[in-house]
């Protein structure tokens, strides 16, 4: 094969890689929910830099971790009320959790939300109250 060809397959394959990846966010954005009260939800548990999105009372919420050398889950928690356009109830935190440890969320409506590192921090999960303290 001439360097030529090689670069023209190489383009090629770049090219479909693109149309793949546009193929997939279309099919997403297809299957998203236009209106606010259908807002998707992932439970979880999930992977690293996947995120959780789940209700807390009326509260929205973001949680992802990224993995700290494989020794902790670095969380990054978004939370926000769905109906307040100017984003004014929208709060943010980050911390480091260690394998097992459980971060608690509160959103102000006694209706918390309880986020597990995984064993090896390989994993996210939400964890129900009644299991949290029953495996305490």
């Amino acid at each position: 094969m001439h360097e030529g060809e090689d670069t023209k397959s190489r383009h090629r394959i770049q090219f479909l890689s693109v149309a793949v990846a546009g193929v997939l966010v279309g099919l997403t954005a297809a299957s998203t929910p236009v209106r606010a009260d259908e807002l998707v939800q992932n439970l979880g548990p999930v992977g690293p830099h996947e995120p959780i999105l789940a209700w807390a009372g009326s509260e929205r919420v973001i949680a992802f971790y990224s993995p700290d050398s494989g020794n902790n889950c670095d969380l990054h928690v978004v939370v926000w009320n769905p109906i307040d356009l100017n984003a004014k109830s929208t709060v943010s935190f980050e911390a480091p959790l260690n394998p097992r440890q459980v971060a608690h969320v509160d959103t102000g409506e006694n209706k918390p939300l309880y986020l597990r590192c995984g064993d090896h921090a390989d994993r996210l999960a939400i964890v129900d109250a009644a299991e949290l303290f029953l495996s305490a």
